[in-house]
């Protein structure tokens, strides 16, 4: 299994909670004295983990383009999934519901990133999107999603319809969010069954196509004059719905 790096507080920190042991070593800023620098080192020596003091060009390096913030960190690669329907029969087995997001064309990185993270945070076993007009996991992307992008599988398919169908037969129910939707989003039961959210992309929504293959479409209520919610907010809103939902009926 390969090495790479994370950089930022946020991702080492992720990592930190999550895979201590999948870290090889932290270098930090030895000119950084502030408590926030103290304290992830603090962490890192109850832990038994290695750090060492580095230069500001050598973090650069290391970090390639993306911003740390005077860390870096050296993991091990997290082996995740690398196909949606293996991943569905891992999860039967242990008698999981998958909970999935769906986003149709996002674009922006940024707000790929932070649908990421939200998604990590909400319990979301795999992010599908299609390969043509989406934006792929680049280093602003795992900057933005704070370590998430390295635990959340994130499949980019071919065929975006025919994949929602083929999960369909697999008992995956689709709900889609559009601001004419049938249904209102606090009025859904989603329990015990597999669920996955489908958001549209910014400032165009779902396509049609993905709209007929969502099983129910679902609007967000809006009560004050903006017409419309910033993808990662809505993806956050819709999560959190199934989260309390299965926190509720535990």
């Amino acid at each position: 299994m390969s090495n790479q790096t994370l950089a930022g507080f946020h991702a080492i920190g992720s990592r930190l909670k999550q895979k201590p042991e999948t870290i090889i070593c932290v270098y930090y800023d030895a000119h950084r004295k502030d408590k926030r620098i103290q304290r992830l080192l603090d962490q890192l020596s109850s832990r038994g983990l290695k750090h060492k003091p580095a230069s500001k060009i050598e973090l650069n390096e290391m970090a390639a383009g993306v911003r740390h913030q005077g860390v870096v960190a050296v993991v091990k690669k997290i082996q995740i999934a690398t196909d949606v329907f293996s991943l569905l029969d891992e999860l039967k087995n242990r008698a999981v519901s998958p909970l999935l997001l769906v986003l149709d064309g996002v674009t922006d990185p940024h707000n790929l990133g932070a649908c990421l993270r939200t998604a990590d945070a909400a319990g979301v076993h795999a992010v599908i999107a299609p390969k043509d007009n989406a934006v792929g996991l680049t280093s602003v992307v795992r900057r933005v999603a704070s370590g998430a992008a390295e635990v959340v599988p994130y499949f980019q398919v071919t065929n975006l319809a025919r994949t929602m169908r083929s999960l369909q037969q697999r008992g995956i129910w689709f709900y889609g969010t559009d601001d004419q939707g049938e249904q209102n989003l606090y009025d859904l039961n989603l329990g015990g069954q597999g669920v996955a959210w489908v958001m549209g992309a910014e400032g165009h929504g779902l396509r049609r196509l993905i709209k007929d293959t969502c099983d129910v479409l679902v609007r967000i209520p809006m009560r004050g004059s903006v017409e419309s919610l910033n993808v990662s907010v809505a993806t956050a809103v819709c999560l959190y719905e199934s989260v309390r939902q299965l926190e509720k009926n535990k």
